[in-house]
């Protein structure tokens, strides 16, 4: 779960489990690439106390409907299905591949990954606002059409 523990601005990585199994190891006796690094420490403390006030959660969840509502009304001849939570989604794509939709997306200033062969991943950042939201998926209309 290190990558959004990083905020976007450093790497850092955490690992959560049971005492029962993280419990087998004592200070010194594993090693991290981005273990040690103390902006990284800080940046993920603050991550975590922006994260405990379930504004970020709930705001994901309200763009979230928004965007898969506007992804569920996409033509279904050219999207096949769309799937996710939150602000996550992947659209699978029923005539055009993956790869073609990211570059015609990225030609308009838009990036996604492609992933699956058909299918394109978006995850924009819990602080989008829905008028940028509402940008990025314009422009997926312009190039799946």
């Amino acid at each position: 779960m290190g990558k959004a523990l990083g905020g976007g601005i450093v790497p850092v990585s955490a690992v959560v489990s049971s005492r029962e199994v993280l419990g087998v190891y004592r200070p010194g006796q594993h090693g991290s690439t981005f273990g040690g690094n103390p902006l990284a420490c800080a940046v993920g403390r603050e991550v975590i106390a922006m994260l405990s006030t379930g504004e970020f959660q709930e705001r994901s969840a309200k763009l979230g409907t928004h965007l898969h509502n506007r992804l569920s009304a996409l033509p279904r001849e050219v999207v096949r299905q769309v799937r996710g939570r939150g602000l996550w989604a992947g659209v699978e794509f029923a005539t055009l591949g993956g790869r073609e939709v990211c570059e015609r997306l990225a030609a308009r200033g838009v990036l996604a990954k492609d992933t699956h062969g058909t299918t394109i991943r978006l995850a924009p950042p819990l602080v989008i606002t829905q008028e940028d939201l509402d940008w990025g998926l314009d422009r997926l209309e312009e190039a799946v059409r």
